[in-house]
């Protein structure tokens, strides 16, 4: 099953590419592995998987270890600031920075490994209250202060839009966030590129690839449905 999920998974990529001429092989496709047990993860990375994303820092630390074929880590939920040694030395790129008090942290904990970590910077681009991320408005100021951190190079931006049943009704987001990372692009600092605009899930990717979106977070369309327990 799950073979079959990364083969149509990445068929729609291929056609929402098609739809306004981008090539496939600019999107990079992360499977979201959030409750999924290091057998099926494995699964997947034998079918072709390169990169897993993790919500939670626990469920890095519990499967890390587990984890063959040694793909490419993404830390993509909240992060908060006492957990952040703990993954500091496993994780590629973390898409979660949204305040300066985090990236203090991060700072601080990269350089005692000598390490600049790659990171996104979080946009809560549909101000909901229900969502970490800066305000767009806010995106300016923080850049001047992320790009004094020694040990952070910020790669891009990530968003989380809004759940609705008809993923249409998200596309203005979409397109606001393609219009404030290109306004990034020519940024006058090192360590400020706008290389990965992080946006789209299972039920909205192939929209969010038509806006301009190059890095997909695929949980169910991958896995299949998930049950939480309360």
């Amino acid at each position: 099953m799950i073979l079959d999920n990364i083969k149509i998974v990445e068929n729609d990529i291929k056609n929402a590419c098609e739809r306004v001429n981008r090539a496939p092989k600019d999107i990079t496709l992360i499977a979201v592995t959030k409750t999924i047990e290091a057998e099926r993860i494995n699964e997947a990375l034998k079918s072709g998987i390169e990169n897993i994303g993790e919500n939670k820092v626990q469920e890095i630390m519990e499967k890390y270890d587990k984890i063959e074929y040694k793909p490419s880590w993404h830390l993509i939920g909240h992060l908060q600031t006492n957990k952040v040694k703990y993954i500091i030395d496993k994780v590629d790129l973390i898409h979660s920075l949204d305040s300066l008090k985090l990236a203090k942290e991060i700072d601080k904990r990269a350089g005692k490994i000598n390490r600049v970590i790659d990171v996104l910077i979080q946009i809560n681009i549909a101000d909901e209250n229900t969502k970490f991320g800066l305000s767009y408005k806010e995106l300016d100021d923080f850049i001047i202060e992320v790009s004094a951190f020694e040990n952070i190079r910020v790669q891009g931006l990530m968003a989380i839009v809004p759940y609705v049943t008809n993923p249409e009704e998200v596309r203005p987001y979409f397109r606001k966030m393609k219009e404030i990372f290109d306004g990034l692009e020519d940024s006058p600092y090192e360590k400020i590129n706008m290389k990965y605009l992080s946006m789209g899930m299972t039920n909205d990717y192939q929209i969010a690839i038509e806006e301009g979106s190059n890095m997909v977070r695929i949980g169910t369309g991958i896995f299949g449905e998930r049950y939480y327990s309360i």
